[in-house]
């Protein structure tokens, strides 16, 4: 489709994994304990854990989906960046500081803190391991469109067999390297993707004469959809069922972000509650600047390759930004573009798998079937193996992802997490009464809901852009269940509560309170 040279591309690809292997195994000799393993000792500052968060978050939804998404469907496609950038606000604000003065590796620590333990850190950790599955499926999908793209492979088969080799190697970074590793995996990607999208963006603008109208003019003209592309109602808004899917979407966007099981994991990888607060406002400032690049990015993409050739193209919207890259750099660029993006993919994969893993071996493992009772080597030895299964159910529904629009996916995990962590997490922190009943109701209600309605939606079946776009067993109207599900999620913690079962320990309500707001008593001052 390109006329790449495959040689290039692959050997800047090469390249940085060879990098980025290294620089994990170094990482991966000061790896002897759990706490290092899961959160890399909480050695890193604040300033290097909010790169490395953006890196973490800023995925391939972020670069390929939301670039195609713009490139496609303009002003509506952006609602994505706006989304995920004001999200961080409500991190900020009522989930950094207190996660982590309450918790040591997962978000289990936290709902289970006053808590039952066993019930409660199994619901934990199915959580985790739901959505992290979601997302991980949406990144490989993505790993297949870009590679297709790089390497030229239409075919289904070649796809499904690159998506297994991407499989493979994050899984290496996370046995071999831990949090530690993974950490400075994200900070690497995290540095070499702003510098490539702030570059490109540049080079852009100064391509249309450092005029940014002008860009859009020449995107109406490209697209069969005209100026209608440059204000709101493209996808979302022509109807007023759309206009609900629109509010579903933003919701899950805007409230998912907060309780993300990889993003509230890196919380612990710093020393203490400041050091969280200034990583999420590092994080924002670097996501504010490449999401704004991404809106140059995709109108580019618009003007100077067009919607017709970006849809038709391997992996359809999500070439966009590769496209563009060839269109205006050539096979070079389009080869470091490439490499950045799937080192964006193998980076989120990995910390998604870990984040998994630990969930699994530190909730279940150590907590539920050997009660606290456990050597670390066994726990990190059972995180390792859980980290291979997940990997593989990730490259199998990856494949079966495969061809879908990212952003499009991730949303879903966006939706699956603010309906089964956000209010949870929420009630735990800031409601006195709050006990192990509400928090069952509250996780399970949530999730199982959200899967439900994810599962009988247009997103799955029923429509060209499904999953399974031949088959329609579809009876929910909305492509994003968020909200229906978030709000049953807040109600199912209520009611659990008020209904009576095990009452809350005011006592260690008390404690939770004192250590959230002064670290008091969680070792960390």
């Amino acid at each position: 489709m390109t006329g790449a040279n495959t040689a290039i591309n692959l050997s800047v690809f090469g390249i940085f994994v060879l990098l980025t292997l290294y620089v994990v195994y170094r990482a991966s000799t000061r790896n002897v304990s759990a706490s290092d393993y899961y959160a890399a000792g909480s050695s890193f500052t604040g300033t290097q854990n909010g790169i490395a968060l953006s890196g973490d978050f800023l995925s391939a939804a972020s670069f390929l989906g939301i670039s195609g998404a713009i490139a496609v469907n303009g002003y509506d496609g952006f609602m994505y960046s706006i989304g995920w950038v004001v999200a961080w606000l409500i991190g900020l604000m009522l989930i950094s500081e207190r996660l982590r003065n309450t918790g040591r590796f997962t978000m289990g620590d936290v709902m289970a803190f006053r808590m039952r333990q066993r019930p409660v850190r199994a619901a934990a950790a199915n959580a985790t391991l739901v959505i992290s599955l979601f997302y991980m499926i949406a990144q490989m999908a993505g790993a297949g469109g870009l590679m297709a793209l790089l390497l030229d492979v239409h075919s289904k088969i070649g796809q499904a067999i690159i998506i297994a080799v991407v499989g493979i190697v994050m899984v290496l970074y996370v046995l071999v390297g831990g949090m530690k590793g993974t950490t400075w995996v994200q900070i690497i990607k995290a540095v070499l993707l702003i510098l490539s999208v702030s570059l490109l963006t540049i080079f852009l603008i100064g391509k249309f004469g450092f005029d940014f109208s002008s860009m859009l003019d020449r995107a109406t003209q490209k697209s069969p959809l005209g100026e209608a592309v440059l204000a709101p109602g493209v996808k979302y808004g022509a109807t007023g069922l759309s206009k609900i899917d629109f509010l579903s979407l933003a919701l899950a966007l805007v409230l998912g972000t907060a309780s993300l099981p990889h993003v509230l994991m890196r919380f612990y990888t710093v020393p203490n509650a400041k050091e969280a607060r200034k990583s999420v406002v590092w994080a924002t400032w670097m996501m504010a600047i490449f999401y704004s690049c991404t809106l140059v990015i995709g109108f580019g993409a618009m003007a100077l390759v067009g919607t017709d050739k970006i849809t038709g193209a391997p992996g359809g919207e999500n070439s966009a930004a590769p496209l563009l890259a060839f269109q205006v750099g050539g096979t070079v660029l389009l080869g470091i573009v490439c490499a950045v993006a799937f080192a964006t993919i193998l980076a989120v994969v990995a910390g998604l798998t870990l984040t998994a893993s630990a969930s699994f071996a530190h909730d279940v493992y150590a907590n539920v079937i050997k009660h606290g009772e456990t050597d670390p080597r066994d726990e990190v030895r059972v995180a390792r193996i859980t980290a291979v299964c997940v990997g593989v159910l990730a490259i199998v529904g990856g494949i079966a992802a495969n061809g879908q629009n990212v952003a499009f996916l991730v949303a879903l995990a966006f939706a699956l997490a603010a309906s089964a962590n956000l209010p949870t997490l929420l009630y735990s922190m800031f409601w006195k009464r709050f006990n192990t009943r509400g928090t069952l109701w509250s996780i399970y209600g949530g999730l199982t809901s959200c899967v439900l309605l994810i599962v009988f939606s247009p997103a799955i079946s029923g429509s060209k852009s499904s999953v399974f776009p031949d088959a329609d067993f579809a009876f929910f109207p909305l492509s994003n269940p968020g909200i229906v599900s978030i709000p049953l999620s807040f109600l199912a913690g209520f009611l659990g509560t008020i209904l009576g079962g095990e009452p809350a320990d005011p006592a260690k309500q008390s404690e939770m309170e004192v250590r959230g707001l002064t670290g008091i008593g969680s070792g960390l001052r």
